[in-house]
């Protein structure tokens, strides 16, 4: 069993970054901490325990980490969904709108089979558009999102109610307003 750790003590705060009158939530040393990471996992693990999928899905490139602790705790894969260009062989993009203007991520076209349920993880949720783009990348491959979990996300920007209205599950261990 792993002890109940406190997130946002670990989480690093950084005001006026990128630009002033932003409080940036950095993650770094949470990836840092091993108790931290196994917390994460577990939690995880605890909060889809009911729910059955087949693989876990990281999106580029902080979910990376976040999918690789979930899928070894939980005896699962793990599938990548990259920023366009970074990815061999066949592939299916999705572009979508972030903050200062758009950006496309890819998966690769054997990554998901038909019927395969993923939960797809990330390290912070915002507007969602991010996320809205993986859940269609897996489910154009004939996939379905068993649902969504984020270390944090940022109530105030919306993006997890967004996931929500369209019928996903999703589930964050630390939520800022």
């Amino acid at each position: 069993m792993v002890a109940k750790l406190n997130l946002d003590r670990i989480i690093g705060k950084h005001q006026d970054f990128p630009k002033p009158g932003i409080l940036f939530r950095d993650i770094n040393p949470v990836f840092r901490n091993p108790d931290a990471l196994k917390f994460i996992a577990s939690e995880f693990s605890r909060k889809f325990s009911k729910t059955r999928y087949d693989a876990t899905a990281g999106i580029e490139s902080r979910g990376f980490v976040v999918a690789t602790a979930v899928g070894m705790k939980a005896g699962k894969g793990v599938i990548m969904i990259r920023k366009v260009g970074k990815l061999p062989g066949p592939t299916i993009k999705k572009s979508y709108d972030i903050e200062y203007g758009n950006a496309t991520m890819e998966l690769q076209t054997d990554a998901v089979k038909k019927g395969q349920r993923v939960l797809i993880v990330d390290d912070l949720i915002a507007t969602g558009g991010t996320a809205v783009a993986a859940a269609q990348l897996v489910e154009e491959l004939g996939g379905k999102v068993a649902g969504f979990g984020f270390v944090i996300e940022l109530a105030g920007l919306k993006g997890a109610d967004r996931l929500r209205q369209m019928g996903y599950r999703v589930e964050s261990l630390v939520v800022y307003d």
